[in-house]
């Protein structure tokens, strides 16, 4: 039997760069994508939101990839088929019917990736001992987020590059997902090479799920549940619809209301600067949880993903187009978003303690997900509803429900303290 932790600080950073990409390019990049194609707001918001389906309902699955095989042939697979599914948005997207096209291989990439997202999770909770979890759990979310660089930021870029360089926006993009599939099968093969095949026959057994009832049953019984899954549902309500219209708002001509940046501009505002700020958030926001604990930094962090949001409503009404204006809202937005995402996954964390806590997080993160997939449906409609402007005066107000439903949600005003600082004694 291989030895736990063997080889982590080799394989942790792959395989969370990795479960990154694809997310980051079915959700993100596809939106830029189509939207550069001249596919229309209302269609874009409507069917890449369904697209989050497969990490709403991934709870339903997840048993299964405990129950056969191994987690390592699971992600090992999943990434394979990852791969092929963006060579097919790639190989589709110079024919007459690349819209249904690419969304049915962006739907088999999503899949994939949820399939991907269990696999890769559990690996890491049975790979690792508890101790080097804690540990490494700052790496994962850094080469998580560095992978969210690479695919909003400079994919985008790339993709940018090659529109100017070709004039032919769908043979640019067609280029830019045949490179992010090669992408992503190199990584699968490094994958395969750098991860430890330690999952023996008892450890899995250990491992295995309660009864696939029992699990959802334990699950909905928790005291207060009802008001949690209110407050998840809630929580990034208007962050989950402006995340869907920032990238054609940045694209869309002066016109029609928009600041006309060009693709290979958002690629370095909103997916690289933007990104890096995410990560600054996120890092202090930990840090501050594992000082003073989740309850003095809740309402805090859910403002601040919030009020940054009134920036973009100030630019539409404006109509300001300087260059330190968008920047400074993109920066000041994505750093907003790193710092109240911290506390949300924290609180996450607390619903799944207790039995059964793997699949319960599954279960958790679904409804996270689902939280970003409804509103997102009617985000495109909204936008070209209200405009711009009247869009991102909604998404602030969006805001409200959540505020209110902090006061219902129960949790220890500790959380999230002593497990950091255990963390740090590692």
């Amino acid at each position: 039997m291989v030895q736990k932790d063997k080889g982590a600080w080799a394989w942790v950073p792959i395989l969370y760069f990795t479960q990154g990409l694809p997310y980051v390019m079915v959700v993100t990049v596809s939106v830029i994508m189509y939207k550069k194609l001249g596919v229309s707001n209302a269609d874009i918001g409507l069917y890449t939101s369904w697209l989050y389906l497969p990490w709403v309902i991934k709870p339903l699955w997840s048993p299964f990839v405990d129950l056969k095989s191994t987690k390592r042939n699971w992600f090992l697979y999943s990434q394979l088929l990852i791969s092929l599914a963006l060579l097919g948005v790639g190989i589709s997207l110079p024919t007459n019917i690349f819209f249904i096209t690419t969304l049915a291989c962006f739907w088999m990439a999503a899949f994939a990736s949820a399939t991907n997202d269990i696999a890769s999770d559990g690996y890491y909770m049975i790979g690792l001992t508890e101790e080097k979890q804690s540990f490494f759990v700052g790496m994962r979310s850094t080469f998580y987020k560095l992978s969210t660089v690479t695919g909003q930021g400079l994919l985008v870029i790339m993709a940018g590059f090659l529109e100017n360089k070709y004039g032919d926006n769908t043979k640019a993009w067609s280029i830019t997902m045949i490179f992010s599939a090669f992408l992503m099968l190199m990584l699968t093969i490094s994958n395969f090479f750098v991860t430890p095949k330690f999952e023996t026959s008892e450890a899995i057994e250990l491992d295995k799920p309660a009864n696939f009832m029992e699990v959802f049953i334990s699950f909905f019984k928790k005291p207060g549940m009802v008001n949690a899954l209110i407050f998840i549902l809630l929580f990034r309500l208007g962050e989950s619809q402006l995340v869907k219209m920032a990238s054609p708002f940045l694209l869309d001509p002066t016109s029609v209301g928009g600041l006309g940046y060009t693709t290979s501009e958002v690629g370095t505002i909103y997916g690289t600067v933007g990104v890096i700020m995410l990560t600054v958030g996120g890092i202090l926001g930990g840090i501050l949880i594992s000082r003073h604990g989740l309850k003095k930094w809740m309402l805090p962090m859910l403002l601040s993903l919030n009020v940054p949001n009134a920036l973009y409503a100030l630019l539409a009404i404006t109509k300001t187009t300087n260059i330190a204006a968008v920047v400074s809202t993109v920066v000041l937005e994505q750093f907003g978003y790193g710092f109240g995402i911290a506390g949300f996954m924290v609180y996450l964390i607390y619903i799944a303690e207790g039995k059964s806590k793997t699949s319960h997080y599954a279960i958790a993160t679904g409804f996270m997900a689902l939280g970003m997939m409804l509103p997102g449906l009617i985000s495109g409609y909204m936008q070209e509803w209200l405009g711009y402007g009247g869009f991102f005066v909604w998404v602030v107000i969006a805001a409200f429900p959540a505020i209110v439903m902090l006061r219902f949600i129960k949790y220890p005003a500790n959380f999230g303290k002593a497990i950091n600082r255990n963390a740090e004694s590692s």
